[in-house]
């Protein structure tokens, strides 16, 4: 099968032939259609995630068709299911965390496209347990985006409780979809972008946004929460200060720069500083069957397997509107 690989952090993937996976017990067999190009691919090919299993197929937004299971599989995805796999693959389930439904913070979890190798490939392996069907009238490549995006956002806004003004600072991938779920839970919504990205700021617009401006600006009105998808640390105390007393701040990146000092009257008044890790399987649950409700609607750019690195510096760079997505079966 085709491949993209990493061999080192802080190189380019490189293209290869790799045999196709045999699934072991419990596992299924997954031809890849999609994979969604993540800020978190980033963060390992970069090396800013640290444990990587080398040499390591990236992606976790899979959408692909189930070929094959192993031994042990009672499974609800017979051949042919379409199935999603999303970047939690494996967690102990015996651990203080997975015993209290907390899964998402296991010490002994392990997640694809970094300790388990993901889809830029044709073909890959999963845990049938950690996989979710995907909502019919969602095609291959729209449907990749809600696989992490639209999980950790959910979760993340899930994490600010009944705030009726949200700040989303960093407007991407996720920050597009979650203003969708946002809008229709009725809540406002304040979007907040690089300076001088006028195209992103009119696109948060057009998605609902009751303003949009830079993140050096105040926002026209206090925030009752933010949620920070940007990786900039100095963000935080931005963030901060835009929040009333009681107000939430959300970090809901897996990497962020170094958060500077700030006076303690910004954090004070009750003000709550949060991170999002990973995610579980109930909100999988959850956010897969409100989606097609709402309905969400996602917006990509769409890119071969094997221009992989062109997706990834367009991402780094800020040039994608929406998600990016490889397309890998083009059958």
């Amino acid at each position: 099968m085709r491949a993209m690989i990493l061999n080192a952090p802080g190189s380019a993937l490189q293209e290869a032939e790799l045999p196709i996976p045999t699934p072991n017990p419990g596992q299924l067999l997954i031809q890849v259609h999609t994979c969604g190009v993540c800020r978190t691919d980033l963060h390992v090919v970069d090396g800013e995630l640290t444990q990587p299993k080398l040499p390591l197929v990236p992606g976790h937004q899979i959408v692909g068709a189930v070929v094959s299971h192993g031994a042990g599989v009672h499974t609800a995805f017979p051949p042919g299911t379409r199935v999603g796999v999303p970047w939690l693959g494996h967690t102990c389930n015996h651990c203080r965390y997975c015993l209290t439904g907390r899964e998402n913070l296991c010490d002994n979890a392990q997640f694809t496209g970094y300790q388990l190798d993901g889809g830029y490939a044709e073909y890959m392996v999963a845990d049938e347990r950690f996989c979710f069907p995907i909502p019919a009238g969602y095609p291959d490549l729209q449907a990749a985006p809600l696989l992490c995006a639209g999980l950790i956002g959910y979760r993340s806004l899930m994490m600010t409780d009944d705030a009726e003004r949200i700040g989303l600072y960093g407007f991407g991938a996720a920050a597009h979809i979650v203003i969708q779920t946002a809008r229709y839970q009725g809540r406002q919504v304040f979007a907040f972008t690089r300076s001088g990205d006028t195209q992103g700021q009119q696109f948060a617009r057009d998605l609902g946004a009751l303003w949009a401006g830079s993140s050096m600006e105040a926002p026209p009105e206090p925030l009752d929460a933010a949620i920070i998808f940007a990786p900039v640390g100095s963000l935080v105390p931005v963030a901060l200060k835009a929040v009333v007393k009681g107000g939430t701040v959300v970090c809901a990146g897996i990497h962020m720069s170094d958060i500077p000092s700030f006076p303690y009257e910004w954090l004070w008044g009750e003000r709550v500083l949060r991170s999002v890790a990973n995610l579980t399987r109930r909100d999988g649950e959850e956010f897969l069957a409100l989606a097609p409700q709402i309905p969400i609607q996602t917006q990509v750019e769409a890119f071969p397997l094997t221009s992989a690195n062109e997706a990834l510096a367009a991402l780094r760079s800020g040039k994608i509107q929406g998600a990016a997505v490889l397309v890998v079966d083009q059958s």
